[in-house]
């Protein structure tokens, strides 16, 4: 009879199956042109903060779908009558602040085996950048309106993508936005940048029926957070 199949690979120390060593060249290819990339150094360094956040980080997810349409008459409202453009994402991290201030809790970072609060409430944002992602930050942004906080935004998004951020503009903050919504995602999770201890992920807005019936747009936000 034929012999019996291998056992599988025995867990690592971590818990993990070791890993499967397979010779690249024997995988069938097109032979289309192709061009290997080299990684950026930002890249770099992004690619292994998410492995060490996945990997040392207990995630956890909670959702919530909101109702945007009385968001976008106030958006109208501001523009009509006082001159003053807001977006969405606006609104979510002033939002942000104002529940990280009601529940300090959430506004901690996980430092040496503690959770330690935080004593400013400081929201980062992620911008998309030719060389990578970047998290500008805005201070105290529950201390801040929506028109101060719009105006930091697109300075710091703009700065960021040509490279002109300071080190303190982008280092720290408490608190985490990333909103891929104007891509048109629906939703999706977001990676903890530690040491904090959430971070908010927006999907776009939606055209939903409701009971009544009354056509209204709904949100979905997926919030990440330290189980401990």
């Amino acid at each position: 009879p034929p012999p019996p199949p291998p056992p599988p690979p025995p867990p690592d120390v971590f818990g993990q199956a070791a890993p499967i060593v397979f010779d690249v060249s024997s995988i069938p290819t097109t032979g289309a042109p192709f061009v290997d990339e080299p990684a950026s150094t930002m890249r770099k360094v992004i690619s292994s903060r998410l492995v060490e956040s996945r990997w040392t980080v207990p995630h956890s997810f909670a959702s919530v779908s909101v109702e945007l349409d009385a968001v976008a008459a106030m958006r109208k409202k501001l523009a009509s009558e006082f001159g003053v453009k807001v977006s969405v994402n606006d609104f979510v991290i002033r939002a942000s602040a104002l529940a990280l201030r009601d529940v300090p809790k959430a506004n901690s970072s996980w430092k040496q085996g503690n959770a330690v609060p935080n004593a400013s409430i400081d929201v980062s944002v992620a911008v998309a950048t030719p060389t990578g992602l970047i998290t500008p930050i805005v201070a105290d942004a529950d201390k801040k309106g929506l028109s101060q906080i719009s105006a930091e935004i697109r300075d710091l998004a703009g700065r960021a993508r040509i490279g002109k951020l300071k080190p303190e503009e982008y280092q720290g903050g408490t608190f985490s936005v990333s909103n891929l919504g104007m891509f048109g995602i629906k939703e999706f999770s977001a990676v903890i940048n530690p040491p904090q201890a959430c971070i908010l992920a927006v999907g776009s807005g939606i055209p939903t029926l409701k009971p009544g019936p009354r056509k209204v747009t709904t949100m979905t936000s997926r919030l990440s957070h330290d189980r401990r």
